[in-house]
């Protein structure tokens, strides 16, 4: 009778190990001088998992897998077997080295499992592996050591001997391809696919705890089931009244829960105590809140660049994304797929939609998170963006959040390459946002027919690029815009005019932005991936394999750069945000924090520039308190005699569509309520405040200002605000604080709008000035702060203007008589709005009756305009002040909760 395979399965406890004998199998081997890191898997690798029946490659090829038994451990089982031995057994695998606690039993299951694999296999007709056993036993016995009979424990030198034979017994079978990555044997060494990946940290299994998360993947498929961040809630609880099962263990995080079934109590307090020592080594500085509650630490020795304006900051994303590996994280509150990051364009090369689906098809994992709006109050259309992006490749993957009406938005502007290099500040990459220090009111370009780009026929595909082969346009389509004039519509035209740019003079965007490498990449990649897995777990469209869980590289491995931006300057960086339940699962307000505490601290100067300004607590309707911070340090320093500067520059306008020569509209109207609350009308104002306290010495304090500019369009001058849409504060010329918050309470509180920001603190210096004594500035604030006020007072006209001194009286006085120059000439020539002459409505229609010298005389105001130094004009504080701003209550904007406005 032939035998059956079962026949060939031993059952006893002498199990004789040279069944397993083979013919010579390929062993592991090394080139002379090869570093075994060199052939860990790649980072990508967590994107093609493979059912674990397949036998996915979970080691390394050609890096051996060393095993060393270095004790026991003998115990009383609570059942008839009496005392147990546990082995535990040492494994090294390049870098990585791990320790796994088995019984004897488990090395017999191992046994009956790997000859029964290649008894199955040696039956297989076509078996890809050649099977035989060895026809002399003796021989098979010497290369391959059986394992020795179970039994009562002898002497010392008995375990003794026992572990070299388990030893031995291991470090044979781990030379054979055959049996190395079968399943059975991954699962005895406790390893996985996402086991012997650098970046990940270090090795875990099918529930993989590494140093700073936990996930759990499906023994079926292959697939990760489930990520669990550490962060401050984390915490290990073991016992039947923590996790309601007889051996269980209970690990929480700040917005779920996972319990574990073991089979002993003992195996119970062991995972507890490997992953609380593993979440308390490497993962600690993500159980702990930091400085300024934040999630993360201050990380110094960081690489950071700051941009001005969206043409560098564009231009560098563009270079970022080329060398992209593995990896691009994109959030926005508002993305166009469609803009250009390089301009002029003169062929599709460096547009984001085309540069993303290059980068996917190359391989890259293109993940994309935008705010779901409420598309009755906005028009920024995240269902075409979504849409476009996601029909380009299956590895570009977008997601809307919320579902849910909400007031709030998710508001942070972020891209992260390989989780290694992070832009964020107040770019969205979107339409109107790319400008230059030029502030260009028009772009006509060449207007002969022949050059001019022409938008593709009605019956083409509405985003084709046109033809740009002879393109001098900086914005095309959509992307010629002014806000207050009108608003986006039929964004799914990209390249459609909306607006004409033959009359309409376009808004120049002024906005900051910040790239940061190494560490604090990787906690903004951490936020993406919070954000992202939060998204998947609460949106039941999302939970699919299609969206795939993303994990967070460990920090250990940040400071390895594959590449770095150029004109990065050396500082500390800590990462801010404002989260809350509804948008990351978590609450933080370490954005209000960072700018309460860094303004308590100023001692000479601060130098903000804001898209909106809307603070001073009264407890009910505002509740930040940085506009009472800026006051009690004024207070401060004139109680003490000290010379102390702020500087505020704010958009003239809120960036609402509306008529401003009628009074704007409800919306504008009650964003300059809530301004004008906030710096000059009513008690809790910053002026009502310092004037009750030191009467008209405010003045030598503080600077509240605008940006304006002009040029020409159709034969004749024209004039425009300058959007500044920076959130950014200057401190002391070392201190600098970017990101995307505005100074409001939707940015501040944590519980409204999701926001992120940097706070950089200079630790190299370069001589300069503050208040006429010597003083040691850091080289990235006093760089950006120069820059700033560069162009901001015209500097290039002026080379003998110095800027290094923010705080002398010279300095002060020349920064606020250029404002009001600036101011009178445009009021003069154009007449512009907002003005302090029109403070009643009335006196509004008055005022906007009477032609401007710009239409009237060009040449007289080209003559004047020549006066003109840089952008800087005094903020028009007395504006419709003898009006109400507030919505009128019958209105759809006076039913809108006050909350939004502020």
């Amino acid at each position: 009778m032939a035998a059956t395979p079962e026949s060939l399965f031993p059952s006893g406890d002498d199990l004789d190990s040279s069944q397993l004998q083979m013919e010579r199998d390929e062993m592991d081997t090394l080139r002379e001088g090869e570093d075994p890191a060199d052939r860990m898997h790649p980072f990508l690798a967590i994107y093609d998992l493979q059912p674990l029946k397949m036998h996915p490659l979970v080691f390394a090829p050609g890096v051996p897998v060393i095993a060393q038994v270095v004790g026991t451990e003998r115990y009383t089982s609570g059942s008839k077997v009496g005392t147990c031995t546990l082995y535990s057994v040492r494994l090294t695998h390049g870098d990585f080295t791990w320790t796994t606690k088995k019984k004897f039993r488990h090395f017999q299951e191992l046994h009956r499992d790997l000859l029964r694999h290649k008894v199955l296999m040696s039956l297989l007709p076509l078996a890809r592996f050649a099977v035989a056993y060895s026809p002399d036993r003796e021989v098979a016995a010497r290369e391959m050591p059986s394992l020795p009979r179970a039994g009562p424990e002898g002497s010392t030198r008995h375990a003794s001997s026992k572990q070299k034979y388990l030893e031995n017994y291991l470090n044979c079978l781990l030379t054979m391809s055959f049996y190395r990555n079968y399943h059975a044997m991954t699962e005895f060494l406790e390893v996985s696919q996402l086991s012997f990946i650098p970046d990940l940290g270090s090795k875990g299994l099918w529930l993989v705890v590494k140093d700073s998360f936990l996930l759990y993947m499906c023994l079926e498929t292959g697939a990760i089931s489930f990520v669990q961040l550490f962060d401050p809630g984390f915490e290990v609880q073991v016992g039947k009244r923590s996790t309601e099962a007889r051996h269980g263990v209970r690990i929480d995080t700040s917005h779920r829960s996972l319990i574990l079934k073991c089979s002993s109590y003992r195996q119970a307090r062991w995972w507890a105590q490997e992953i609380t020592e593993l979440a308390q080594g490497p993962g600690r500085d993500f159980i702990q809140l930091h400085r300024h509650e934040s999630y993360a630490p201050p990380r110094p020795g960081t690489l950071a660049r700051w941009f001005v304006n969206g043409a560098g900051y564009f231009a560098a994303v563009a270079d970022a994304i080329l060398r992209a590996q593995e990896e691009i994280f994109i959030t926005d509150w508002w993305l166009s797929p469609e803009i250009y990051l390089k301009r002029p364009a003169h062929s599709d090369d460096w547009r984001l939609d085309i540069m993303l689906k290059k980068k996917a098809e190359e391989g890259v994992q293109v993940s994309v998170l935008l705010f779901k709006e409420v598309e009755l109050a906005l028009g920024i259309n995240s269902g075409y963006s979504k849409r476009a992006l996601m029909l380009l490749h299956p590895n570009i993957k977008v997601m809307r959040h919320p579902d849910q009406v909400t007031l709030w938005a998710h508001h942070e502007k972020l891209l992260v390459v390989d989780q290694v290099v992070a832009f964020l500040g107040g770019l969205d990459l979107a339409y109107g946002r790319w400008d230059d220090l030029h502030y260009r009111l028009t772009d006509l370009g060449d207007s002969s027919e022949s050059t001019a780009p022409k938008p593709p026929t009605s019956s083409s595909d509405s985003a084709d690029t046109p033809d740009l082969s002879h393109n001098q346009l900086f914005w095309l389509g959509k992307d010629y815009s002014n806000l207050i004039t009108k608003d986006w519509v039929q964004l799914d035209r990209p390249f459609e005019d909306f607006i004409d740019r033959e009359t309409t003079p376009r808004m120049p965007w002024r906005d900051v932005g910040v790239v940061v490498h190494g560490p604090p990449a990787r906690d903004l990649a951490r936020h993406f991936i919070q954000r992202w897995n939060f998204t998947k777990t609460t949106k039941a469209k999302y939970k699919t394999p299609m969206y795939p869980y993303l994990l967070p590289k460990s920090i250990s491995t940040a400071n390895q750069l594959p590449f770095v931006l150029p004109g990065g300057q050396c500082a500390t960086v800590q990462v801010l945000r404002s989260v809350d339940r509804w948008s990351a699962g978590t609450l933080e307000a370490s954005i209000l924090n960072g700018y309460l505490h860094t303004i308590r601290e100023s001692q000479h100067f601060l130098y903000i520039e804001n898209q909106f300004f809307i603070s001073c607590s009264d407890g009910r309707t505002v509740l930040n308190k940085v506009g009472d911070e800026i006051v009690d340090r004024i207070l401060k320093a004139h109680k003490q005699g000290q010379c102390f500067r702020v500087y505020v520059l704010l958009p003239l306008l809120p960036g609402f569509e509306g008529d401003i020569s009628t009074g704007g509209g409800n919306s504008i109207q009650a964003i300059l309520h809530f301004t004008y609350r906030t710096l000059c009308r009513g008690e809790y104002s910053v002026l009502h405040r310092l004037k009750a306290a030191m009467g008209t010495a405010w003045r030598d304090y503080i600077s509240i200002c605008g940006l304006r500019t002009h040029g020409e369009l159709g034969g004749h001058p024209v004039s425009e605000l300058i959007y500044i849409h920076s959130k950014m504060l200057i401190a002391d010329d070392r201190r600098v604080i970017i990101g995307s918050a505005n100074i409001n309470d939707r940015s501040l509180l944590g519980k409204r709008d999701s926001e992120l920001a940097v706070l950089i603190e200079d630790t190299e210096m370069e001589p300069s000035l503050m208040d006429g004594a010597e003083y040691q500035a850091g080289r990235f604030a006093l760089s950006l702060r120069k820059h700033c006020f560069s162009a901001i007072l015209g500097a290039d006209a002026r080379p003998d203007l110095d800027l290094r001194d923010p705080v002398c009286d010279d300095f002060f006085q020349l920064w606020q008589d250029i404002a009001e120059s600036n101011a009178n000439i445009y009021e003069q020539i154009f007449r512009c709005l907002p003005s302090n002459a029109t403070r009643s409505l009335r006196a509004l229609r008055e005022y906007v009756a009477v032609e401007p010298l710009a239409t009237v005389s060009p040449p007289l105001a080209r003559s004047e305009l020549t006066q003109v130094q840089g952008h800087l004009v005094h903020f028009p504080l007395k504006f419709l002040e003898e009006e109400s701003l507030l919505p009128p209550r019958g209105s759809k904007e006076g039913m809108i909760p006050l909350e939004v406005w502020t």
